[in-house]
């Protein structure tokens, strides 16, 4: 490839908003930055070249644009509205040979550390190649064949593809290709990780409540309540679409809810309440059997069980103290203890803790002048730190990065699920439909069996 040259050329280029300074936040944003500091421009710029493709396929370039913008690694680098010149991956021959034409002279100008180019490829595809500015030289071009807007997982291949530049540029994968699920008028609701493809999973008329997604992100499992008083468990095949009940309920006033998965997969942890209280126990699926009860509450409640990724430890919520706060166990019921500190008459009730995918946080819920706020406690030492202020924020949910948050908040006036990046602490809203609660961060979503 040719290095291309530029003179007498002068640009204003405006640079992504993921930067923001703290005054910069719109008013309905702030309050979520508390023990989060950054230094703006640290960022590797990232360049969307222009260039048009055939066949409807621009929303391509729209979606992956979006899906670099949110994955909050990159400063994107606009030009100014109008402008007449066009950024594009041209051809230049030379002795009868034709090669690319890259004018990375001109991108460093720009502020662009990476360039990612769209074109249509060979049967109604899409070619993205992704070009190292700095070193001058491409650094991996991406085949996504068959695309049609119309298709069902359109979206989902330009999430993939998404995720594979993010890899190549950072070392760590993206996040594009997952999904979150939230309850909204007692159905589950699934949504991709840009707020777009809204989609019921659970059929109307029903209460449905604390879904959660399998390490396999082919299945979920949510509790529906019915009028008769009982709550069982339901596992949905996403891909088939069957519905089954897991971990039957006996009493028939039990009630079985916030599931948890282990890490393999093989193992369903929920809490289970009766007359006796509320009290967590462990399900095998694999061997669809085998009910293990962990904890012995003697009236008191024990919820929300989350698994540590290695699956040795459960994280959950429970009122033995008199308010509800954070313990932890491991995965066969031994060694209860306290595990969020928290001071007497100062700190309030804490509620559904969240294990971070590298292991070395939890998030959580804890009630501060009467309001619930996000807050972290670091595993290792133990410290507690405020996340959120401004309104209500509860219900924190981990993308598989461990960078991003997703949780309730308020500060729109309505429930909704916004998102967090935690390096940054931009925040943006991810549903606007009703009230939105309980969401749940997929793992990276698997190419269908189909497809």
């Amino acid at each position: 490839m040719k290095r291309g040259m530029f003179s007498g050329l002068i640009l204003v280029v405006t640079v992504g908003s993921g930067a923001l300074a703290q005054d910069s936040i719109p008013p309905s944003e702030r309050g979520v930055r508390i023990g989060i500091t950054y230094a703006p421009g640290t960022r590797p710029g990232m360049l969307m070249l222009g260039g048009e493709l055939e066949g409807g396929l621009d929303s391509a370039r729209t979606i992956l644009g979006r899906d670099l913008e949110y994955s909050d690694q990159f400063e994107m680098i606009t030009l100014p509205t109008g402008d007449s010149l066009t950024l594009r991956v041209g051809t230049t021959a030379e002795n009868g040979v034709t090669e690319a034409f890259v004018n990375y002279p001109l991108y460093a100008a720009l502020g662009a550390a990476y360039a990612v180019n769209l074109y249509a490829g060979p049967d109604s595809g899409v070619v993205i190649t992704l070009y190292d500015v700095r070193g001058e030289q491409q650094r991996t071009e991406i085949q996504v064949p068959r695309l049609d807007p119309t298709e069902r997982d359109f979206r989902m291949r330009i999430h993939r593809a998404a995720d594979e530049v993010v890899r190549i540029a950072t070392g760590v994968p993206g996040i594009a290709a997952t999904q979150i699920l939230f309850i909204n008028a007692g159905r589950i609701y699934r949504i991709d990780f840009d707020g777009h493809s809204v989609e019921a999973l659970s059929p109307p008329g029903g209460e449905a409540m604390s879904p959660v997604w399998a390490p396999d992100a082919r299945t979920v499992v949510y509790m529906e309540f019915r009028d008769d008083g009982r709550g069982p468990l339901h596992l949905l095949n996403l891909e088939t679409g069957e519905r089954r009940v897991v971990a039957p309920t006996a009493n028939s006033q039990s009630q079985n809810f916030a599931p948890a998965f282990s890490p393999d997969g093989r193992t369903l942890a929920f809490s289970r309440a009766n007359e006796e209280g509320t009290d967590i126990y462990t399900y095998n699926l694999a061997d669809d059997c085998c009910l293990q009860r962990l904890t012995v509450g003697g009236f008191s409640d024990n919820l929300s069980p989350t698994y540590s990724p290695d699956g040795q430890r459960i994280a959950y919520e429970s009122d033995r103290p008199g308010l509800s706060q954070i313990y932890v166990m491991s995965s066969d019921g031994t060694g209860q203890e306290l595990f969020a500190p928290f001071d007497y008459g100062v700190s309030g009730s804490s509620h559904h803790p969240e294990w971070s995918p590298d292991g070395l946080s939890v998030a959580f819920d804890r009630y501060v002048a009467r309001t619930a706020q996000i807050f972290l406690m670091d595993v290792g030492s133990r410290v507690v730190r405020q996340l959120t202020s401004a309104t209500r924020n509860s219900d924190a949910t981990w993308a598989p990065d461990g960078r991003h948050l997703a949780f309730v908040s308020t500060r729109t006036g309505s429930y909704q699920v916004w998102v967090i990046d935690m390096e940054t602490g931009r925040v943006r809203q991810l549903t606007r439909l009703g009230e939105a609660r309980l969401p749940a961060w997929s793992p990276r979503i698997p190419e269908r069996n189909n497809s």
